[in-house]
């Protein structure tokens, strides 16, 4: 009968040897990390500055705007390059019909004092990402009592942000 109670009192304290030598832990850690890449990106819509006649005594002025959306924190510059018609600089735009040229200019202020360029550091608009949209306005300006045949003037302005 010892023989049979100290069988039975060893099996019954083997699951208690387990969980005690379960509860017997060693630890370690890791590290978990990604690497978040600043990104922009910039959307336009057209600027129609509508109908321009050499008699007028004032410059015919329009707006457009420019979407900015980059990642919080993340410091971008916005710039506009010349056109593409035929002569045109930064400082001498130029929307053409044919062979025929119509000045304009692009500014980023509303008092059409300040050239918006393509320069960073010198003529583009600069901004901080949030996450979220961010206009940018641009103003637009054709210098009035330009004598030039009538048709359809056209210029395309190529936008890029640098971040």
């Amino acid at each position: 009968m010892k023989r049979h109670f100290a069988v039975l009192l060893m099996l019954g304290m083997m699951p208690w040897a387990e969980l005690h030598a379960q509860a017997q832990t060693a630890t370690t850690t890791f590290r978990v990390t990604a690497k978040v890449q600043a990104v922009c990106a910039i959307t336009a819509s057209d600027l129609a500055f509508g109908t321009y006649t050499s008699q007028s005594g004032t410059p015919l002025q329009g707006t457009t705007i420019l979407r900015a959306t980059c990642t919080p924190g993340s410091t971008y510059n916005v710039g506009l390059n010349e056109g593409t018609s035929p002569g045109s600089t930064v400082n001498a735009r130029k929307m053409a019909s044919g062979a025929n040229a119509l000045n304009y200019q692009l500014y980023s202020d509303a008092s059409r004092s300040t050239i918006w360029g393509n320069t960073v550091g010198t003529d583009t608009v600069t901004g901080v990402g949030t996450g979220l949209a961010i206009d940018h306005t641009v103003f637009g300006a054709v210098p009035a009592a330009q004598t030039v045949p009538a048709g359809d003037y056209a210029d395309t302005i190529t936008v890029r942000i640098y971040y």
